[in-house]
């Protein structure tokens, strides 16, 4: 069996873990219209026939103005230098600004195969696409270049045919079965994390937090209490809404996507919970034997 190690990069928000989602067939990491949405390296695993591919969605580097920055930045560059090939994922819609430079001057360094993803190639013609093709091949020589649309699932099997080719290792590091290394906790808690995020807007930061705190089959129904952690009283009470509408809103769209992650019907129940400061929080989330991802 051919395999490796496929690290996917680049500027927040421009489509990776949409990318990666499309690629496996199946939701494994949360997407969201606010830039650093991913705080961890989330693995998804990918085999058919004789081939096996392990991605790494990565928090999208950029230059760093707080700790959290810093943080998802070192977590990106990690997974860079410990794959075999680098998928460097740009959005058509958007100029060549001083993130992509930032970051092709770092993959320079690298020394892997490096492919340009340009994704939502859906939303210009092809005069355009061509034109954006054009610019990048002037800062880099990619290894190959492939427009798709990860939203629409377009050129992604052309996609992982190329990829196929540069695959050398001759390891099963998975079972067939396996889609992702992540643990079945932190896939439904970031499922809720990416709720939190859409329906609050502006108005929840990134260092809200979500937590498994049990998970109970019992015949064909799934029982979950999750958690929602955060620094601030004002956060709690955005969260939970007038009268619980919000946080009933939440957990009506995170039990949909759970129940399609899991197979099972689902009863999801929810808690928000106020850790006034960053040392506090993490000092609790360690009491409890709760890893804080990302941060």
């Amino acid at each position: 069996m051919k395999s490796g190690f496929i690290s996917i990069v680049g500027r927040p928000n421009v489509g990776k873990s949409t990318l990666l989602n499309s690629i496996i067939g199946k939701k494994i990491a949360i997407t969201s219209d606010k830039a650093q949405t991913t705080r961890n390296n989330i693995q998804g695993i990918y085999t058919k026939d004789d081939v096996q591919m392990i991605f790494v969605d990565t928090p999208g580097i950029h230059k760093p103005k707080y700790k959290l920055g810093k943080v998802l930045n070192k977590q990106a560059y990690f997974s860079i230098n410990d794959v075999d090939i680098i998928l460097f994922v740009t959005d058509i819609t958007e100029d060549i600004g001083p993130g992509d430079k930032f970051i092709l001057e770092v993959l320079k360094n690298a020394n892997k195969p490096t492919m340009l993803i340009i994704n939502k190639i859906d939303k210009l013609p092809k005069e355009e696409i061509l034109k954006k093709i054009d610019a990048y091949q002037q800062l880099y020589n990619f290894d190959e270049i492939i427009p798709v649309s990860a939203t629409k699932h377009e050129n992604i099997e052309h996609l992982i045919d190329v990829l196929k080719k540069y695959l050398k290792d001759e390891i099963q590091y998975f079972d067939e079965d396996t889609i992702t290394s992540s643990s079945t906790e932190f896939i439904l808690s970031e499922l809720i994390r990416e709720k939190v995020l859409a329906l609050t807007e502006e108005e929840v930061p990134h260092s809200v937090t979500c937590i498994i705190e049990k998970i109970e089959t019992k015949k064909n129904i799934v029982n979950i209490n999750g958690l929602i952690v955060v620094d601030r009283d004002n956060l709690k009470k955005i969260i939970i809404g007038k009268q619980g509408s919000m946080i009933k809103k939440i957990g009506t769209l995170a039990r949909k996507d759970i129940e399609e992650f899991l197979g099972k019907k689902v009863y999801l129940e929810l808690y928000v919970k106020v850790v006034p400061k960053w040392r506090d929080k993490e000092k609790f989330l360690n009491e409890i034997g709760f890893k804080d991802f990302g941060v």
